[in-house]
């Protein structure tokens, strides 16, 4: 497979799972002996700038692409401007309703969505006024992760969801959006964070303020799990953007060399608190790609 080239499509540089993803992708790309080129805007999440690099992508000519939309459906046209130049796609992380894809990697966002707030309502006693972050608004985990955290809610009667702002992913956003939150509110029970970014900066907002309020997250980001293990964050999930691209790039590798790929891998996403974030605690530089037997295990492993 010398020389080949997969090319590899982020939404931003500020959300570090993307950063963690580009990593996975690195990595596992290396042990093979192929070469990754990473497509990744300037403009955060921006759906104009994602497609001008679907185009020079195409022009490239990559034996394979790696892609997570910025957005649910405005990348559709470009899904089939790949698929028309018989580039083979592997759709990770974010999924995709059109277009045609060797596979499909990625975790379930509703359901761990509605498992972590569950935690959080639980560890409240079952009641409470809670605000929630939401991520990039168009993008498919947050719509999928907000569905969960409501659908969650109306589970318990004694939780209200009594506000929520878009903190865009990003730790300044929510930094922002949660100083709002607690200027307009003197009661905060708990915080539903979409992801483990706007959560760092939820906590630097109660810091700033002088208040408290037990906070989940998503990722299992390196920052989250320290934030975890000394109690400034109840809990995270590892919905971890780095295996799930090392999987999906040995996707694209075995399907160049012929070799079977499921349609669909969901890689597990346990809750992360102080009880066993031991073992999260690692740095990016220091994780490891899952193998492919471990993760589908009716085929035969890379």
């Amino acid at each position: 497979m010398a020389g080949q080239n997969i090319a590899v499509f982020t939404k931003n540089h500020v959300n570090p799972a993307y950063e963690a993803a580009r990593l996975g992708a690195d990595r596992t790309a290396a042990m093979h002996g192929i070469t990754t080129v990473h497509f990744v805007p300037d403009t955060p999440d921006d759906i104009e700038e994602q497609a001008a690099l679907v185009e020079r992508a195409i022009a490239a000519r990559p034996d394979a692409v790696l892609f997570v939309p910025v957005h649910l459906t405005a990348l559709d046209a470009s899904v089939r401007r790949l698929n028309a130049a018989g580039i083979p796609v592997v759709n990770y992380l974010n999924r995709l309703a059109n277009g045609r894809f060797v596979s499909f990697v990625g975790a379930d966002d509703y359901a761990f969505a509605r498992a972590i707030a569950a935690y959080l309502f639980q560890h409240l006693g079952g009641t409470g006024d809670l605000v929630m972050m939401e991520g990039v608004a168009g993008s498919v985990t947050n719509r999928d992760r907000v569905r969960g955290f409501r659908d969650a809610a109306g589970e318990w009667p004694g939780i209200r969801i009594v506000a929520a702002r878009i903190g865009d992913y990003q730790e300044a956003t929510a930094r922002r959006e949660m100083a709002a939150l607690l200027a307009e509110h003197s009661r905060i029970d708990g915080i539903l964070s979409a992801n483990d970014a706007m959560s760092l900066g939820i906590l630097s907002a109660l810091q700033d303020a002088g208040r408290s309020a037990p906070v989940i997250g998503i990722n299992a980001l390196p920052e989250a799990i320290a934030a975890v293990k000394s109690g400034r964050l109840l809990a995270t999930v590892d919905f971890n953007a780095m295996k799930i691209s090392c999987i999906a790039m040995q996707a694209a590798i075995r399907h160049l060399r012929g070799q079977a790929v499921p349609a669909e891998i969901m890689l597990p996403a346990p809750i992360v608190d102080r009880s066993n974030c031991h073992a999260w605690d690692v740095p990016l530089s220091r994780r490891t790609c899952p193998r492919w037997s471990d993760v589908v295990r009716d085929t035969t492993g890379l």
